[in-house]
């Protein structure tokens, strides 16, 4: 099992908000990256996973909304959480917008530092979560074609030993694998 950092991606056409966004998550057990489009966001979606997306909703060319949309049309990007990230004052219509386009939450500007990287923090942790369940996942699989193929071996042993082999084979399947 190889422990992957968690990726953060932001997108935002201003580079301060980036540095801004860089120096909040400061000291989490992330990797930020950042860009400055929603295209640059999709490029980098294609070949690297992410716990989570800061999203700004307004941006020059493919605005946040637009670019939320792609993501939530490809299978392998879609259950990516999104953080709208927006200066504009609340609007609940824009808001609307945002969950519509598969948002988790639309933060307007200014926002508590301590509230973005709290919730930044839960979904790292989910992501985490989810990356060694699926790592357990595997190495279930794997233990379970061996099990087969060890039983299987066995069939052209002597019956004494392959009885009391058997046995306790089925139960170790039984007992760690939840099934005999």
């Amino acid at each position: 099992m190889i422990r992957q950092t968690a990726r953060v991606l932001a997108v935002d056409d201003r580079r301060e908000n980036l540095l801004a966004l860089q120096a909040i998550l400061e000291g989490l057990p992330i990797e930020l990256v950042a860009v400055t489009s929603g295209e640059d966001a999709l490029k980098r979606l294609l070949v690297e996973d992410y716990a989570v997306i800061l999203l700004d909703a307004h941006m020059p060319g493919m605005d946040g909304f637009e670019t939320a949309g792609h993501v939530k049309q490809r299978e392998r990007t879609r259950h990516i959480p999104i953080l709208f990230l927006t200066a504009v004052d609340y609007d609940p219509h824009l808001a609307f917008r945002g969950y519509q386009a598969g948002a988790v939450d639309y933060i307007t500007k200014p926002f508590d530092p301590w509230v973005l990287r709290s919730k930044v923090a839960v979904f790292v942790d989910l992501w985490t979560t989810h990356t060694q369940l699926a790592d357990r996942a595997s190495e279930v699989t794997v233990l379970r074609s061996a099990i087969d193929e060890a039983l299987e071996l066995l069939e052209s042993a002597d019956p004494a030993d392959v009885a009391r082999a058997r046995a306790r084979l089925a139960a170790v399947r039984g007992a760690r694998l939840g099934t005999s």
